[in-house]
């Protein structure tokens, strides 16, 4: 008599349970890596803003908007977040970067992301 080969329906619903425990662990991480990166890049571009805003200072005694700076948003960034430079204030001259991520994206509950002209951060815990 010959053996049959081949996998028992047990054997296969024990790989597929193994599988879903797997992806129900990873799937989570996975999710926090990614608004983690993706806030690290809108901090970033948060920074350059306000170095262009120290260099304009220098140059114009003031600091500008966007459309006197001349950038824009790269795309990775303006996908999860709007940045917005607040009306820079004449006395004493200063200025606040808020980065908002829309209602609608998997970075709404990382929260507003500022950075003034003093250098301070928002949240602390985020930065």
């Amino acid at each position: 008599m010959k053996a049959i080969k081949g996998f028992s329906l047990i054997e296969l619903l024990v790989a597929v349970a193994i599988m879903a425990i797997l992806a129900a662990v990873a799937i989570p991480g996975y999710q926090n890596y990614v608004v983690k990166g993706n806030r690290t890049a809108a901090q970033s571009f948060m920074m350059d803003l306000a170095n262009r805003e120290k260099q304009y200072m220098l140059d114009a005694r003031t600091y500008a908007n966007f459309a006197t700076l001349g950038v824009s948003a790269p795309a990775d960034v303006s996908k999860h977040y709007a940045i917005t430079i607040s009306a820079p204030v004449a006395t004493p001259p200063s200025f606040t970067i808020i980065a908002t991520p829309p209602s609608s994206s998997q970075q709404f509950s990382d929260g507003l992301l500022t950075l003034g002209s003093d250098g301070t951060k928002g949240p602390a815990d985020k930065w």
